[in-house]
């Protein structure tokens, strides 16, 4: 294949991630409204390393697993970030990102 092949495979790859990250938030969104109700908190490391454990174990490469988490770290801050929102909105509608720096 050449090179505008494979660009335009990466563009198609690409639609899917959004539309599965877009997937993932709206996920992210109604478990903040549950935690929201249940009186949970939104950051849960045991929940974290459960999804890298995942991550690292589903990988068949070429992406060594340390680069696949940091992916995912960030893919979760802004998970984490959905579900302040959606506790919070009024954070969304004031411009503030609802991130504590304990986090």
């Amino acid at each position: 294949m050449d090179i505008e092949g494979l660009r335009k495979k990466i563009d198609e790859i690409d639609e899917r991630l959004v539309q599965i990250l877009n997937d993932r938030a709206n996920c992210a969104r109604e478990i903040g409204k549950l935690k929201s109700g249940l009186h949970m908190p939104i950051y849960e490391p045991k929940r974290e390393e459960v999804i890298f454990e995942n991550v690292r174990r589903n990988n068949r490469g070429p992406l060594p697993d340390g680069e696949l988490v940091q992916i995912y770290e960030r893919i979760i801050d802004v998970m984490r970030k959905i579900q302040r929102e959606e506790i919070s909105p009024e954070d969304r509608l004031n411009g503030n990102s609802g991130i504590e720096e304990n986090d």
